[in-house]
């Protein structure tokens, strides 16, 4: 009863198209789930994501939940989670994509989920990461706990978004670094990211992750550009 009426004087509207949503509607309408564009990817093990990252770095697994495109409602959407602190939609997508996750087998291995790292500066700026919803969400789902302490990000760096190829990837091998203890060694860890683009941010975040002995890594994202 309550809900309603606070829905009737304050309406929620989607995060995809702005459209105001019904009750039985969270975050993002059912017109633009139906209409954002779905990787499919844990129908392959060897999508797209994984040869992404194929000879650059060992990884178990890799996946992104929806296609990004540019004024699609994929970027809509992490636009306002991302820079409009809608936390919540990092929620919605977490759970949702949970479903699929679900159904990996080697994701079932895992024994930490860690969010890639904002630098302190940013994260003080932002007051939040980005990711950090979505991964509680997986944890919760897959029951793997979460953990934002493992890697850090040693380097403030301006938004990546405003950057070209070469401004993304210049330098990146030194942003990030590892806190870790023997409770880490011989590991599986699923990194986690908002949007896979040239790969260059999650490539050396796994750099830094390998340092620790015996290690292994997948990567789950919420996005990917369509090449």
């Amino acid at each position: 009863m309550l809900k309603n009426i606070i829905n009737l004087f304050f309406p929620k509207a989607c995060a995809g198209c702005d459209a105001l949503l019904v009750s039985n509607e969270n975050t993002i309408c059912t017109l633009c789930r139906h209409h954002i564009a779905i990787t499919n990817h844990h129908l392959n093990p060897e999508n797209e994501a994984f040869k992404k990252f194929y000879g650059r770095i060992p990884i178990e697994y890799a996946s992104a939940h929806l296609y990004f495109h540019k004024k699609g409602i994929s970027q809509e959407i992490i636009h306002k989670l991302k820079y409009k602190g809608q936390e919540e939609i990092g929620t919605v997508l977490g759970h949702w994509y949970a479903d699929d996750l679900k159904k990996i087998s080697v994701l079932q291995t895992a024994d930490f989920i860690i969010p890639v790292p904002l630098h302190k500066k940013k994260l003080q700026e932002r007051g939040y990461n980005q990711v950090t919803t979505f991964c509680l969400a997986i944890a919760k789902e897959l029951n793997i706990p979460y953990n934002d302490s493992v890697l850090i990000r040693k380097t403030y760096s301006t938004t990546q978004s405003k950057k070209n190829l070469l401004g993304r990837t210049e330098g990146i091998e030194s942003v990030f670094d590892i806190t870790s203890n023997t409770e880490h060694h011989n590991k599986h860890f699923i990194l986690i990211d908002d949007v896979i683009t040239t790969g260059a941010t999650l490539e050396a975040c796994c750099r830094a992750l390998l340092k620790i002995p015996g290690i292994k890594i997948s990567i789950v994202c919420m996005a990917m550009a369509e090449s």
